[in-house]
């Protein structure tokens, strides 16, 4: 079968592999063409455009690249139909996503979304076009199930959360290796900073995480650059007192005593790696005002989201200073908040569903076919 997959950002390439690994095991026929990164390439996936040429961050920079945007859509539609799949899957990437989903449903593909876009977070009106556009829905958040199914009577597969998978089989270097790679110091602990994936939110987090460095001699500092970028961009950020590391982001959490995370999925591999941490996040001041009158929720990371509580603390826009950040760091280091974040962790372990998200989600998508 011809499978065709969409995926727009890293967290999405990274799921993207995965399911595509689980394809090939249920399907050894499998021909799948996709939009993705090099974890979806190595997994056996024949990439036709890379997501470092579609990470647009806000709702001012989406403007500003329309044409750019525009012309991935028609360049995508084009290149479903010479590829003629079987079935299409989404995965997150809602914007882009949703517009091929419209066209892909009145030319009669099938369609899948794994990983729903996060209409529970904003514009819930987009369930119509769900509805309307999207056969399967394999969703991998608990509290989504209920969000379709009970609010809007739309039938979804839970299947567990993929990053369990994706950390649990990980290779990750012990701590003695991860030190010695990175020259770090054998003895002083690590404080993680994780400033997101694209370049406008890097810009915007890393100054200010940076600022609290010398607050804490004790500890030793060290960025996890993303993927999406390359490694000169950091040139800029970097002094003595930090260490930079491209591709060890597990190995890094792993052997980190807290961490410093811009809000998306990081917060959620920072959490399942057992690391305390401080939530971050700055947007462009225009994107802010806007998302915060379309946005309904009480907390902008997973963490906090699907405990439906406040587990890790988050300092957004205005909150996000210098000052604030030492604070809230300080707290998490030792003592009491340091341990009841750790004991929520775990309860937040037990609500994600278990192991094999993404062996659930490929075998149903074949039973579907």
């Amino acid at each position: 079968m011809k499978y065709y997959i969409i995926a727009g950002e890293a967290s999405g390439d990274l799921h993207g592999s995965n399911l595509i690994k689980a394809l090939k095991k249920k399907d050894a026929q499998a021909q799948i063409r996709c939009w993705g990164g090099d974890l979806m390439q190595a997994a056996g996936g024949e990439l036709t455009k890379h997501y470092k040429e579609m990470a647009f961050m806000g709702f001012f920079e989406v403007i500003a690249n329309i044409p750019a945007i525009l012309g991935n859509i028609k360049y995508c539609k084009k290149d479903i139909e010479a590829f003629g799949p079987n079935v299409i899957i989404f995965i997150d990437f809602s914007g882009f996503n949703l517009r091929i989903a419209k066209w892909a449903k009145k030319k009669g593909y099938k369609t899948n979304y794994y990983i729903s876009p996060q209409i529970w977070a904003s514009r819930e009106g987009r369930i119509k076009t769900i509805k309307k556009t999207i056969d399967k829905m394999y969703v991998i958040l608990p509290f989504e199930k209920g969000f379709y199914e009970k609010k809007h009577g739309y039938p979804v597969a839970f299947v567990g959360h993929p990053l369990i998978d994706a950390i649990e089989n990980s290779d990750v270097l012990d701590e003695r290796t991860f030190r010695s790679k990175n020259n770090l110091s054998q003895q002083k602990p690590i404080i993680a900073l994780l400033p997101g994936s694209r370049r406008q939110e890097v810009q915007k987090m890393l100054r200010v995480m940076l600022a609290v460095v010398p607050d804490f001699p004790e500890y030793q500092f060290v960025i996890a650059g993303a993927p999406s970028l390359d490694e000169g961009f950091y040139n800029d950020f970097m002094t003595d007192s930090v260490t930079f590391v491209s591709g060890q982001t597990y190995s890094l959490l792993a052997n980190s005593h807290a961490a410093l995370v811009t809000s998306g999925t990081a917060t959620l591999e920072t959490a399942l790696f057992q690391v305390p941490q401080v939530v971050c996040y700055k947007g462009n001041w225009i994107s802010y005002q806007i998302a915060k009158r379309i946005i309904t929720l009480d907390y902008i990371s997973l963490v906090n989201l699907i405990m439906d509580k406040e587990v890790v603390k988050e300092l957004i826009q205005g909150q996000l200073t210098p000052q604030n950040l030492k604070s809230e760091l300080t707290k998490i280091l030792d003592g009491p908040a340091r341990n009841q974040m750790l004991s929520d962790y775990e309860a937040l372990r037990k609500k994600l569903g278990g192991r094999g998200a993404s062996d659930k989600a490929a075998a149903l998508i074949v039973e579907n076919m």
